[in-house]
């Protein structure tokens, strides 16, 4: 197995992504549309993942079970947590979680039944290689950022990623999540599905996250247009800067 799936939660992403990669070719499975080429030297997958964590899971599975791909590389935005992760930082996902499995008392809160584990870790050298490309990428300026009322530099944040099937857009869910994972970065809806189903194939994986909003009731201001002018720049130039090293 020689080929790495980058996978978009958003088309914003997937479509910033396909100009970088030469010679491709289509490939439908279970409803996704592949596109397989070469990018950086590199044989890739680029694939959207669709949103949430069952569509997230099953393209992982189509992808880990058919497609020849030896590791997965997961993009898309996130809302930040914690104190100090602001909106236009990035996110490298070092541990991922399921915020709303919740099998108790069968089972711990938050533990993924019959695994005795709630926590999956990502890949630490492909991790690593994607915050050199977040470092190498932040130091540059971005002009749209002014636009979203951002003045700080963006900064790089490794640590816990959250997921659940909801869109967390008001402070008390977010208070809330904090409160009970005071150690959670951010929190999107697919990573820990990916996750889940990398550790099943004991295939490498790797994420990363955008930070779009402060998931709280301020969390769907021009989230669209957000995404289009930052999030999938710094998608695109991050997984061009990291690849070679993947």
């Amino acid at each position: 197995m020689s080929r790495i799936a980058i996978v978009s939660a958003m088309h914003e992403e997937l479509r910033a992504l396909l100009p970088l990669v030469e010679g491709v070719r289509v490939e439908r499975r279970a409803g996704r549309v592949c596109h397989l080429g070469r990018m950086c030297g590199r044989d890739v997958l680029l694939v959207l993942s669709g949103i949430g964590k069952v569509s997230a899971a099953t393209t992982t599975a189509v992808l880990l079970d058919g497609m020849d791909v030896r590791a997965l590389l997961f993009t898309g935005v996130a809302g930040g947590l914690a104190p100090g992760v602001r909106v236009g930082d990035v996110v490298v996902g070092r541990t991922l979680l399921q915020h709303d499995m919740d099998a108790s008392p069968l089972f711990p809160r938050y533990e993924i039944p019959l695994t005795g584990r709630s926590r999956f870790d990502a890949d630490a050298a492909m991790s690593d290689a994607l915050a050199a490309g977040c470092d190498l990428v932040l130091r540059a300026p971005h002009a749209v950022l002014g636009r979203f009322g951002i003045t700080e530099p963006p900064r790089r944040h490794d640590g816990l990623v959250i997921s659940g099937d909801r869109f967390v857009a008001t402070t008390a869910e977010s208070q809330a999540l904090r409160h009970a994972l005071p150690d959670a970065l951010a929190v999107e809806m697919e990573g820990a599905a990916v996750a889940q189903v990398c550790a099943d194939f004991d295939r490498p994986f790797a994420l990363l996250r955008t930070v779009s909003d402060r998931a709280d009731d301020a969390a769907h201001v021009d989230f669209g247009r957000f995404i289009a002018e930052v999030a999938a720049e710094y998608s695109r130039d991050i997984v061009q800067a990291a690849l070679p090293s993947l």
